[in-house]
């Protein structure tokens, strides 16, 4: 039988301690998978099929009609599909042979920019609508299985559960 206290650690061990709201945290702020706690990415809902663009690594931007902050997203899928959108050149090569999986998370981005392009000015993509603020996306990762789940139209913060079952099958993840 163990003769330490509950509650306490065992001698040269850190004791850890849990929250209601998110995953096992160490005494350092972060998840026991490395992930900070706190408000570090958002959720981004995207139609079908620009999100298969984006996971196919052809589309880098994304339009919105309002500024976003730099940082991670989790790529969701909107339950919609914009069918009119497949019939364009460009995003039928690039979706070719793709699934076009909606209503759940199906991989995540980091959002390195956000801008307008100048008036006047080229768009900065074959991608960039005029007018819109432009999300510029790097490092996006797609997911082998897509995790379910709703989104919103603005920004939305996942459920400490949601990002567990993203980052299960991101286990090399580091932000």
């Amino acid at each position: 039988m163990d003769s330490t206290p509950r509650g306490q650690a065992p001698e040269g061990q850190r004791a850890l301690r849990l929250t209601t709201d998110t995953a096992p945290l160490t005494d350092t702020g972060t998840t026991l998978g490395g992930l900070p706690e706190g408000d570090w990415i958002r959720g981004i809902s995207v139609k079908q099929p620009y999100a298969a663009c984006i996971l196919a690594g052809a589309k880098t931007v994304e339009n919105r009609p309002a500024r976003w902050r730099p940082g991670w997203v989790l790529l969701h899928t909107s339950k919609t599909i914009d069918h009119p959108a497949l019939r364009i050149p460009l995003i039928g090569r690039t979706i070719r042979d793709r699934q076009l999986v909606t209503g759940a998370v199906v991989g995540i981005a980091r959002i390195t920019d956000c801008h307008q392009d100048p008036e006047g000015a080229p768009p900065c993509s074959e991608w960039a609508h005029p007018g819109a603020w432009h999300l510029v996306l790097a490092d996006v990762q797609e997911l082998a299985l897509p995790v379910p789940a709703r989104g919103q139209v603005v920004p939305w913060k996942p459920t400490p559960g949601l990002l567990e079952r993203v980052f299960q099958q991101l286990p090399a993840f580091r932000p």
